[in-house]
């Protein structure tokens, strides 16, 4: 269990003191890699005017995330690792289609517990 729970699942973005980087939709955007954290930061900040720090998540720091009422935007790969890890803790969290979300324009599945 507690090899689970130290497992990086992927990177997060903030801007000190605590601006961390999201969605239109306000949930926490965690990526598979450090190089997907950095595109996504240049789409958003094109200019560079804000200085991003990237720093690895693990699956406890968003399951503690998750129980305070946080959502969190996971790219492909992130989720490819977080959600078997989800499913062997048994929360229900549901199986994304990527191709699908894809062709609809979505590059991130969000996760949010509901009645948090």
């Amino acid at each position: 269990m507690a090899k689970r729970n130290r497992k990086v699942i992927g990177y997060f973005a903030f801007i000190p003191p605590g601006e961390v980087v999201c969605t239109n939709g306000n949930a926490c955007v965690i990526s598979g890699s450090s190089g997907a954290m950095k595109k996504f930061i240049m789409e958003m900040d094109p200019n560079g005017q804000k200085k991003h720090i990237i720093k690895k998540t693990l699956f406890e720091e968003i399951m503690s995330g998750l129980k305070l009422g946080a959502a969190y935007a996971f790219d492909e790969e992130s989720y490819k690792t977080f959600y078997p890890l989800a499913r062997q803790k048994k929360i229900s969290v549901e199986k994304a289609d990527f191709d699908e979300m894809k062709s609809k324009g979505f590059c991130f599945f969000t996760v949010q517990f509901k009645g948090v």
